[in-house]
């Protein structure tokens, strides 16, 4: 395979897994030439190639396979000290089957994570509870967060926090630690992502400071771990974890932590840590209404005016954002900002004909896309199963038949690949995915209830 069909497979992996993912994980690699069914690619670190493989290594070795037959398999390794990525180069430093460890503690060092002391990340100014607007889907996730931030007997233990991008997440997170800081001030709150736990520990063991990683850890008041489902899969940061965490339980310490999904759905995460956080309160961020919206836009219209005093805003362009950016806050904030930044530069008033030309990229973008996941959720809710059980490895008929719907359904209204669909089906191989897809078709024509069980789904997926 010549380094111009690589380029041509990046473009369309890129178009696949977005841009944002594509520049951190995919654009890295240095493809290095294919050997006895073998593809062959350079990587920086250990650490990335571990990632890319376990993260995307079906669909990259699906484009590969579908170009150049003969590939069978993907592998990555670190180049040796003076050496540059080149077709027709042996393997240099493979990188090793283990979770990566070794290499997090090298990017830790490069990128300046290495201090004795345990500084917490620092907290954004604007995420307060006083700038958290407040609406149904939001509205049992504010009130536990308050109430954690008050402060006095802990009442739940941990409190998890878990939504979808842009819902409130680390907002919230970053109103607690504020509002906590604000009432005690000497207590000592720890604020970070669950990478950063893992490179601190990674530098520990590096080190040879596991003791000291152990006493800064638990001798916090208050630990905030963001964005937790990223320890899934690391066994060794998921063990020393599971221990910090017990401790701080005992010593009646408060525990918070968020993810994007709730911890009975985070694959790779071990049951004794699933079970511990679920022993507390578990708070769902419902995806944002129409209300919610216009009141966020609103609120930030108010911020605006004390920069752009002198702009015209016609409402109904609000009305119009809330209705169209729907997915994310932060892009609907987003649009907002850049609406406001234009107007004044172009001395036009914010109406509906500025709107369109500002934001057209961001309006093609926000149009309506049905997810994997949406529709996992969708039929597991029309078949009266739970989620969990659809997506596990039980191959029981009353739990086979509606994922090979959703498996279907997934294939026919997402432009999710067959490697990635069935990722997001515990991990199940893209063949599977492809029986599944087969066998609904032949049902949709036999049996009328299968059919119209479709065209339900479909309806409510589409609404």
């Amino acid at each position: 395979m010549t380094d111009e069909k690589w380029n041509d497979i990046q473009q369309n992996i890129k178009s696949l897994v977005g841009q944002n993912n594509y520049v951190n994980w995919i654009s890295p690699l240095g493809f290095n030439g294919v050997f006895d069914g073998v593809a062959l690619f350079d990587v920086p670190t250990n650490f990335l190639g571990n990632y890319v493989d376990q993260n995307f290594g079906d669909l990259l070795l699906a484009q590969l396979g579908a170009e150049t037959p003969e590939i069978r398999r993907i592998r990555f390794q670190v180049p040796a000290l003076g050496h540059k990525s080149g077709v027709g180069r042996k393997p240099a430093i493979p990188v090793s089957g283990s979770n990566g460890l070794v290499a997090a503690a090298d990017r830790q060092a490069q990128t300046g994570l290495r201090d004795d002391k345990l500084p917490s990340a620092p907290l954004d100014k604007r995420f307060t509870f006083d700038n958290f607007i407040v609406g149904k889907p939001n509205e049992l996730a504010h009130a536990a967060a308050r109430r954690v931030a008050e402060g006095g007997p802990v009442s739940f233990n941990p409190l998890f926090l878990y939504g979808g991008v842009g819902l409130g997440k680390t907002h919230l997170m970053h109103a607690i630690a504020w509002e906590m800081q604000s009432r005690q001030t000497e207590l000592s709150v720890l604020y970070l992502s669950a990478e950063q736990f893992m490179y601190r520990f990674v530098q520990a063991l590096r080190d040879r400071k596991m003791m000291d990683f152990k006493e800064l850890f638990r001798s916090v008041d208050v630990l905030m771990v963001d964005d937790v489902q990223f320890i899934a899969g690391k066994d060794s940061t998921q063990e020393e974890f599971f221990h910090t965490f017990n401790a701080l339980v005992d010593q009646n310490k408060q525990i918070i932590i968020s993810a994007d999904r709730a911890p009975g759905e985070i694959k790779g995460l071990e049951d004794r840590i699933k079970s511990r956080l679920q022993c507390g309160l578990v708070v769902d961020l419902h995806p944002t209404d129409y209300e919610l919206r216009l009141g966020i836009l609103q609120s930030k219209v108010e911020q605006h005016r004390a920069q752009y005093a002198e702009l015209k805003l016609d409402e109904r362009v609000l009305q119009f954002l809330a209705l169209r950016i729907s997915t994310n806050v932060r892009v609907l904030e987003g649009a907002l900002t850049r609406l406001f930044a234009f107007a004044s530069l172009v001395g036009r008033p914010i109406d509906m004909e500025l709107t369109q030309d500002c934001l057209s990229d961001i309006l093609r973008a926000s149009e309506r896309k049905i997810t994997v996941e949406e529709i996992q959720r969708k039929v597991s809710e029309h078949y009266n199963i739970r989620l969990s059980d659809m997506i596990g490895p039980k191959r029981v008929r009353s739990y086979a038949r509606p994922r090979q719907v959703a498996m279907y359904l997934s294939k026919n209204m997402t432009s999710r690949s067959l490697p990635e669909i069935g990722r997001r089906f515990g991990g199940r191989d893209h063949t599977t995915v492809m029986h599944g897809v087969k066998r609904i078709e032949e049902l949709k024509v036999q049996d009328g209830q299968i059919a119209e069980d479709l065209e339900l789904l479909r309806r409510a997926l589409e609404a």
